[in-house]
């Protein structure tokens, strides 16, 4: 695996890669787009557009989009347990089945907070690296979100050279008496990554799913159910995987 130190010394460029591992429905999921940001025109050199910190920043964020239309509701079913509600009913462009396998609520003493349900969606989204790169979430935070949001997006953050695992979109619901809507296309959350040296170019590539890459994905897949401390694993990742991972999709 190239060092970083050489990586500095040659100006720096890591790849990661993105790739979709989906049952059914791929072509649903697009891949990722740099942030677009509206600007009017430069007026002044000392302008928000011109600033290089500003430039440099926005250059690294990519935008993922919702997949599908989302109106969900909260609520408790007789027995006070928590469930959750197709609110766009038969009108729906989602079929309530395929809702439940995407979208569940966490149980509730894995919610942070008693009165703030977390409401997950399993993504076939996926990324990998034969660098040491690691991976940043964020909520959409430049998108302008009319009405907005009933709660808060939950990020996180781990390498993706050694652990490909599919992507969570996690939604902590401040106001459960409002609904969680979503419309296809509209952003859904941001990736940023990053690497040991601040100043590398991150090229971001679709990757191709090869037997290697496949074996290493089932390795790591549904550990959370026999383990805790996921990141204990990340040494063992990287003893299974190859040298070389990454293959850029042509």
């Amino acid at each position: 695996m190239k060092s970083f130190d050489s990586m500095r010394r040659s100006g720096g460029v890591a790849k990661a890669g993105w790739f979709v591992m989906a049952k059914e429905a791929g072509a649903i999921w697009d891949g990722p787009r740099p942030v677009s940001i509206a600007r009017g025109p430069q007026r002044s050199p000392k302008s928000v557009v011109a600033c290089p910190a500003v430039i440099d920043y926005e250059a690294r964020l990519y935008e993922f989009p919702c997949p599908v239309d989302i109106r969900l509701r909260f609520s408790r079913d007789k027995d006070g347990k928590p469930i959750l509600i197709n609110a766009g009913g038969p009108d729906s462009s989602i079929t309530k089945a395929k809702l439940s396998g995407l979208a569940n609520l966490t149980s509730e003493g894995q919610w942070r907070h008693p009165a703030r349900p977390i409401v997950q969606f399993s993504t076939p989204y996926r990324f990998i690296s034969d660098d040491l790169v690691y991976l940043n979430q964020y909520p959409a935070f430049h998108h302008y979100k009319d009405p907005a949001a009933p709660g808060t997006i939950i990020g996180g953050r781990f390498p993706i050279d050694a652990w490909p695992r599919p992507m969570m979109w996690a939604f902590e619901w401040h106001d459960p008496s409002k609904e969680l809507i979503w419309k296809r296309g509209e952003p859904w959350f941001y990736m940023r990554f990053e690497s040991r040296d601040p100043k590398a170019q991150i090229k971001v590539v679709e990757a191709e799913i090869t037997p290697a890459l496949e074996r290493l994905c089932r390795d790591v897949d549904s550990v959370t159910n026999y383990v805790s401390r996921t990141f204990s694993l990340f040494a063992r990742a990287r003893q299974l995987r190859p040298k070389r991972l990454l293959v850029e999709k042509r």
